[in-house]
C-alpha cells in the first residue's frame, strides 16, 4: 500500500493558506437546490470523493448538475420537490451525508430506490433515521436483514430500500446524540411533506452547530422553521426558492489541521475567506488553541493562528466540534501537561472507530494515550517514535496524524489517498506551510 513521509520543517511558520469549500455546506446546498424550482450555481463548491457520490446519485435520479472543476462551481436545476427518476440504484461509497440526506430525500419521490455504500458503510447504521421517516408514513427497509437489525431496529445499515410515494408528515422522534445528521436530514426534506412536521429529540443533540448550519442553509434559500432550542422543531409545507449563486465557504475542519501547525512549530498561519462568523462550528477549534495559548487574530474574511511559547493542555468537551477532536489529538503530546478529550462518543460510527483507532496510532509513536468511553487522554511525550500510521481508509486521521510528522522526524503516513473524501490536494496544500 501507498504511504507518504513526512519530512518535519524545521523553522516557525509564516504562511498564508485557503481550503477547499466545506464538504458540509457543498452537500447541504446540493440538496436543497435539487428541491428548489429553478437553477441554483454553487460557487467554491467542494468537488472530492464525498461531493461526487452527492452529485452522481443526484443524476442518477435524473437531475441536470452541470459540474465545472477547475471553476469549484456545480449548476443544480432543482424540480420544485419532484424526484424524475421512479426506480435507481445508488452508490455513496462512505459518504455519511449522502447516506443520511439522500435517505430522506428519496422519500419524496414515487418509485422503489436503492441507497447503497461501501464496507465501512454498510457497518453505520442508520436505524434511528429510518424510524423516524416510517413514523412519518413512509417506507424504508433493509435489503440485507442481519442478525442485529432484526432484533433491533436500530442496527439498520445501508444497504436500504426506499418505497417511495411522497412524504405523509406528522409527529417524529429522533435521537441526538448519534449523528445530527439524522435531525438534519429530517429538517431539509420537512418542508416537502404533504402536512406539517413536528421534530421531537429523545436525547441530548451533539454536534449542534451542525444543525445551526442546516437551519441557516434552510435559511438562505426561503425557508425558516419554528424550534424550541434544540428539544423541538415545527416545519410547515413550504418551497425553497433558487439561488442564481450561493457561495460556499472554506472547510472549516479542514482548516483546523492548518490552525494546528503553529501549535506545535511556532510561528503563524492565516487561513483566508472564512471567518468567525462562519456557519461552520468548527471555527471554535480556534478558541481550544486560544486555552493552549495560541494568539488567535480575526479579521473580516480570514483567522490567524499563532503559535505559542509553551503549549499547554487542556480538558476539553468537543461534543459539539467531533471532526476536529483528531486535529487536537495529534497536537497534544507537544504539550507541556496532559490533555482530556471528552464528548465524543458518536466519533466510533464515522469512517472509522476514531476514538479507538486515533488512541492506537498515538500507542505506535510511542505517546502514553489513555482510552475512555467518550474521548482519551493525551499526556505529553520526549521522544515520539518512528512510524508507519494506519489510517483506517480515514481521511482525518491522514491528515490530523500528518501534523505530527510536521515536527517529529519518520513520520509515514498509509494510504495517503484516503484525503480525496474531503481534501484531495491536502498534502499539495500541507507543503506550501515550507
Amino acid at each position: 500500500m501507498q504511504t507518504i513521509t513526512i519530512v518535519p520543517i524545521q523553522h516557525s511558520l509564516a504562511a498564508t493558506v485557503r481550503v477547499p469549500g466545506s464538504k458540509s455546506l457543498t452537500n447541504r446546498a446540493l440538496l436543497i437546490a435539487a428541491l428548489a424550482d429553478g437553477t441554483t450555481q454553487l460557487t467554491n463548491a467542494l468537488f472530492s470523493d464525498d461531493s461526487r457520490y452527492f452529485a452522481k446519485a443526484l443524476q442518477a435520479l435524473g437531475f441536470d448538475l452541470r459540474l465545472d472543476d477547475l471553476r469549484a462551481e456545480i449548476s443544480v436545476t432543482g424540480l420544485g420537490g419532484r424526484i424524475p427518476a421512479q426506480a435507481a440504484e445508488l452508490f455513496i461509497g462512505n459518504a455519511g451525508t449522502a447516506a443520511r440526506f439522500l435517505s430522506a430525500f428519496l422519500t419524496l419521490g414515487s418509485g422503489e430506490y436503492i441507497l447503497d455504500g461501501d464496507a465501512r458503510m454498510r457497518e453505520r447504521p442508520i436505524g434511528d433515521l429510518v424510524a423516524s421517516l416510517e413514523s412519518l408514513g413512509a417506507k424504508v427497509e433493509p435489503v440485507v436483514k442481519s442478525a442485529a437489525s432484526l432484533e433491533n431496529r436500530k442496527f439498520i445499515c445501508p444497504p436500504v430500500k426506499i418505497i417511495a410515494s411522497g412524504l405523509p408528515g406528522g409527529q417524529t422522534d429522533i435521537a441526538g446524540d448519534i449523528s445530527s445528521q439524522f435531525l438534519s436530514a429530517l429538517l431539509m426534506v420537512a418542508p416537502y411533506a404533504q402536512n406539517s412536521v413536528e421534530i421531537s429529540l429523545s436525547t441530548e443533540l451533539n454536534s449542534k452547530p451542525y444543525v445551526d448550519m442546516t437551519l441557516a442553509t434552510m435559511s438562505d434559500f426561503g425557508i425558516s422553521i419554528q424550534r424550541e432550542g434544540y428539544t423541538r422543531f415545527s416545519i410547515t409545507p413550504g418551497r425553497y426558492t433558487p439561488r442564481n449563486t450561493y457561495a460556499i465557504e472554506p472547510d472549516a475542519s479542514a482548516a483546523s489541521y492548518f490552525f494546528a501547525a503553529p501549535a506545535i512549530l511556532g510561528g503563524m498561519v492565516r487561513i483566508e475567506n472564512i471567518a468567525r462568523q462562519s456557519k461552520q462550528g468548527d471555527t471554535a477549534f480556534v478558541d481550544v488553541l486560544a486555552r493552549m495559548g495560541c494568539t488567535v487574530t480575526d479579521g473580516a474574511d480570514f483567522i490567524e493562528v499563532t503559535g505559542p511559547a509553551t503549549l499547554q493542555g487542556v480538558d476539553v468537551d468537543m461534543c459539539d466540534i467531533p471532526d476536529t477532536a483528531q486535529t487536537l489529538a495529534a497536537i497534544a503530546p507537544f504539550a507541556c501537561s496532559p490533555t482530556r478529550i471528552r464528548g465524543i462518543a458518536s466519533a466510533r460510527v464515522k469512517e472509522t472507530d476514531r476514538v479507538s483507532a486515533t488512541c492506537a496510532e498515538l500507542s505506535r509513536l510511542g505517546v502514553q494515550v489513555e482510552e475512555h468511553t467518550d474521548g482519551m487522554t493525551i499526556h505529553p511525550c520526549v521522544e515520539i517514535h518512528p512510524a508507519t500510521i494506519q489510517t483506517y481508509n480515514d481521511h482525518r486521521m491522514a491528515m490530523a496524524f500528518a501534523l505530527v510528522g510536521l515536527r517529529a522526524p519518520g513520520v509515514s503516513i498509509e494510504n495517503p489517498g484516503c484525503v480525496s473524501k474531503t481534501f484531495p490536494n491536502y498534502f499539495e496544500t500541507l507543503e506550501t506551510l515550507r
